[in-house]
């Protein structure tokens, strides 16, 4: 029989309350805590709390404090990624940034979300769904990518966008619900 987090990590639905989740966000928290503790001219033990924390780290990450996490263990990024202060990233299901992603101050990525139903909604079980990001990607300020999207390669999300459909590669996509603004030569 599948464990809760075994569950979530898979999509299906799972229980936040059961205890070892509780610990595994409880250690996010705590690792979070230390890095945005962090100062700049602590690049080294920086990269070594993102180590700990993300399931995958590139080469020369630069993560600017704030960041909040739920598991972290269910987050990848490539080279060279960056993220602006106050980054949010819900990783129920994994989220997987390619190489040269740039994210800008407060974009959120939720790879989970809650029952449309009420009544299984009444439940507290969640669901996910992974993200995924590809490579030279850039994340506008305050966008938000939700469960299951896919960017491509080379995209750009305009600030705010609220992303809930996969993007299509080297565009530019804005609005909320995100769309097509227009095709990158």
């Amino acid at each position: 029989m599948p464990t809760e987090t075994e569950r979530m990590v898979a999509g299906e639905p799972y229980d936040p309350t059961d205890p070892a989740l509780v610990a595994d966000r409880e250690r996010a928290r705590d690792l979070t805590r230390r890095y945005n503790g962090t100062s700049g001219a602590e690049r080294e033990r920086r990269t070594d709390l993102l180590r700990e924390l993300f399931d995958a780290v590139g080469e020369d990450p630069v993560v600017q404090p704030s960041l909040r996490c739920d598991y972290g263990y269910n987050v990848a990024v490539g080279d060279d990624f960056f993220a602006n202060y106050g980054c949010v990233l819900l990783d129920a299901c994994p989220i997987t940034f390619g190489d040269r992603c740039m994210l800008g101050p407060g974009v959120h990525v939720y790879a989970v979300t809650h029952p449309i139903d009420p009544d299984e909604r009444a439940t507290g079980r969640e669901r996910g769904r992974p993200v995924t990001v590809g490579d030279d990607a850039w994340i506008g300020g305050r966008a938000v990518l939700n469960p299951g999207v896919t960017v491509g390669d080379g995209a750009v999300i305009a600030s705010g966008a609220v992303v809930t459909d996969d993007v299509p590669t080297r565009t530019v996509v804005g609005g909320n619900p995100a769309r097509v603004i227009r095709e990158i030569d």
